[in-house]
């Protein structure tokens, strides 16, 4: 079994490119990139791909998701209807940081509308490489999830 870190990736049309953008730079970074779409620039709807990649995550089929759309934000809230996603949307890399410090945040969303690459890939890297804390945070994280 290999220890590589599955990451799901999907956004709406609106995203693609960025989304190609990210998909190339973790994959550099060493994780083994599912990305679920879309491949055209039609007009899609970004609940289907928030929810479709927030399903790879809670059903253990990939450790992480990162998901995009204009701004993030309705991709998100769709991901965070799945049972066991906590996804947050970040435009800052302290935030990012930050949700998987003390969110523990299985996925992350990134507008690609409000942020360019450069920061987008900064916001990738706090992500990934910040580490749940656990403690206080912990206990949190578990009141969220009841």
């Amino acid at each position: 079994m290999s220890d590589t870190k599955r990451i799901v990736l999907s956004s709406d049309h609106a995203a693609i490119d960025l989304r190609q953008a990210v998909a190339t730079h973790v994959t550099a970074k060493g994780y083994e990139v599912v990305d679920i779409g879309p491949i055209t620039t039609e007009s899609t709807h970004y609940p289907l791909h928030g929810k479709a990649a927030a399903e790879r995550v809670a059903s253990g089929d990939c450790d992480l998701g990162i998901i995009l759309c204009g701004t993030g934000q309705g991709i998100m809230m769709a991901a965070n209807k799945v049972p066991g996603i906590r996804c947050g949307v970040c435009s800052d890399t302290f935030s990012a940081a930050m949700i998987r410090a003390h969110n523990n945040a299985n996925m992350l969303s990134i507008g690609a509308r409000v942020v360019g690459e450069g920061v987008a890939l900064e916001i990738v890297d706090a992500y990934l490489d910040a580490e749940f804390e656990g403690g206080r945070h912990g206990t949190r994280v578990d009141m969220i999830e009841d």
